[in-house]
């Protein structure tokens, strides 16, 4: 048995992960750890009460939470299912019998107790149920990958609502001073110091600025359609107020992060706990191989008439042991070994990309903070200098010392700078969810083991 043991444990293979030095040295500094520590509720970050409240109802109303919650008590069930080998079976059987042949009539009554149980020499039936509760264990694992997904595809959704309001009103008011630009158009060419081709350019500005409206309008449309179905309820049913991002307040971002962040990631998580499973799963395949041992015992009472049943001249009792061995079963067992391997390798592997792809995750939401940071900077230096310019383009127009090729320019890069500022707020905001979603949403002040988060 021992030899065995020994064997079996050399089936769990071992990950072989490689932290980067950045993040091992961040993990030994107590300081930056628990400053880099992200909360639980991390959307109140923004400070936006309708936020906060679509978020919440998400998450006690979301379908593929509810259904992720349902996978739950599906792998309990499965785990319980799993170590019923390991207890006794015990049945009942009472039977009264009454026969007639010729002129003699006989009757009997039994009552017994069956029981049996097989002896878990090998370890194939407590390999099977610690392979269902990893199993369970990942349940749990991929209802929080659910959750925080459902989270983050609210934050988002609602971001891309309030982008695309920005968006509207930059466009309504651009199509405002086209119009009235258009209008001053028009007085000049009344008064014959403009042509009608300069009334054609800016009515084909207009127009394009017009025709940009009902897009933006079918975006706000569709992600308030899509936080409904988040929340589970009809679109109909669901009022998004909204406003602007530029009230949406940036949470400060700690760049120093510990590796042990991500070794808390839910998907992680879940991935070690189906590679443990897939561990069980090989250890099970390979002890049913080996002979095995059930114990049976009967006991009962057995009578020709009913009162004399409990009399102990009417017990009875039968115990028996047998040992079963697998023989020949057209490689059916080794088969069934090899499938387990397979598996077990293939989700080592996944292990192994999940644990790079969080390091991966958390540097390109570090650097598409950083970037998208400076980009809005810029961008508003752009805003600022393309408004300068139109304003000044509009006062000489009106005093008819400019041609109109310069206002039109500098009306159109000003809708563009506009549109493209509040693309960018759209996309840093959206970076800043992205690292909470990269270091698995948020963490309670001391993580737990991961024998106790079990």
């Amino acid at each position: 048995m021992l030899p065995l043991g020994g064997c079996l444990l050399t089936d769990k293979p071992e990950p072989g992960l490689d932290i980067p030095q950045a993040y091992d040295r961040a993990s030994k500094n107590p300081v930056v750890a628990e400053a880099a520590l992200p909360t639980l509720d991390w959307w109140h970050g923004f400070r936006s009460r309708e936020l906060t409240e679509i978020i919440e109802e998400a998450r006690a109303a979301n379908l593929d939470i509810a259904a992720a919650v349902a996978r739950i008590v599906q792998a309990d069930a499965q785990a319980r299912i799993a170590g019923a080998p390991l207890l006794p079976v015990v049945e009942f059987n009472g039977s009264a019998t009454r026969s007639h042949f010729s002129e003699t009539n006989t009757r009997t009554v039994s009552a017994t107790l069956n029981a049996s149980y097989e002896i878990d020499f090998w370890g194939k039936n407590r390999s099977a149920l610690r392979a269902a509760e990893e199993t369970a264990a990942a349940s749990r694992y991929d209802r929080e990958v659910v959750g925080l997904t459902t989270v983050v595809s609210a934050a988002n959704a609602y971001f891309q609502v309030l982008a695309a309001q920005d968006r509207l009103q930059v466009a309504r008011e651009n199509i405002a001073s086209a119009s009235r630009v258009l209008n001053l158009i028009q007085q000049r060419l009344n008064a014959g110091t403009a042509s009608a081709l300069d009334t054609a350019q800016q009515e084909s500005l207009l127009a394009s600025q017009r025709a940009s409206v009902p897009p933006l309008e079918q975006t706000l449309t569709q992600n308030r359609n899509a936080l409904a179905l988040l929340i589970a309820r009809s679109p109909e049913s669901v009022r998004i107020r909204g406003g602007s991002l530029r009230g949406i307040t940036y949470p400060r971002v700690t760049p120093g992060l510990p590796s042990e962040l991500l070794a808390q990631r839910p998907d992680i998580r879940e991935a070690e706990a189906q590679l443990a499973a897939a561990n069980g799963n090989v250890e099970n395949a390979r002890a049913q191989m080996l002979p095995s041992i059930t114990l049976t015992g009967e006991g009962g009472y057995q009578s020709a008439v009913l009162k004399t049943l409990l009399r102990p001249e009417s017990a009875l009792y039968n115990i028996t042991a047998g040992l079963t061995q697998p023989i020949f079963d057209g490689f059916k067992l080794q088969g069934n070994l090899d499938l387990q391997k397979g598996r077990q390798d293939e989700l080592l592997q996944n292990y192994r990309k999940s644990v790079i792809s969080g390091f991966v995750d958390v540097e390109n939401a570090l650097d598409g903070i950083r970037q998208t940071a400076l980009r809005e900077r810029l961008q508003r230096d752009v805003v600022t200098a393309s408004q300068r310019a139109f304003d000044i383009s509009e006062q000489r127009l009106n005093q008819g010392t400019i041609d109109l090729v310069t206002v039109l320019q500098t009306q159109q890069t000003l809708y563009q700078a506009q549109d493209n500022l509040a693309q960018t707020r759209l996309a840093h905001v959206q970076a800043i969810v992205g690292l909470y979603q990269a270091l698995g949403g948020g963490w309670l002040p001391k993580p737990l083991e991961a024998s106790n988060a079990r």
